[in-house]
């Protein structure tokens, strides 16, 4: 059973990988890091780091807001 508090953690963590998804600060950069333009790159470590939140969360809290739990 997952706690109040790890629950209100887990909603903070989904919020923040949605509000930073789209790199809304990073809009008319030009500059290029390895041949490829820092956006990209801002998406590809996104990807890296939402793939471990979501992995954590499948260990952690699976079930969580599903199961009908209160």
């Amino acid at each position: 059973m997952v706690s109040t508090y790890e629950r209100y953690t887990w909603g903070i963590v989904f919020v923040l990988l949605i509000v930073f998804a789209v790199p809304w600060f990073l809009w008319g950069s030009s500059t290029v890091v390895a041949g490829l333009p820092v956006w990209l790159w801002w998406h590809i470590g996104w990807m890296v780091l939402a793939s471990f939140v979501f992995w954590l969360f499948s260990r952690r809290a699976w079930g969580l807001w599903i199961e009908g739990t209160p």
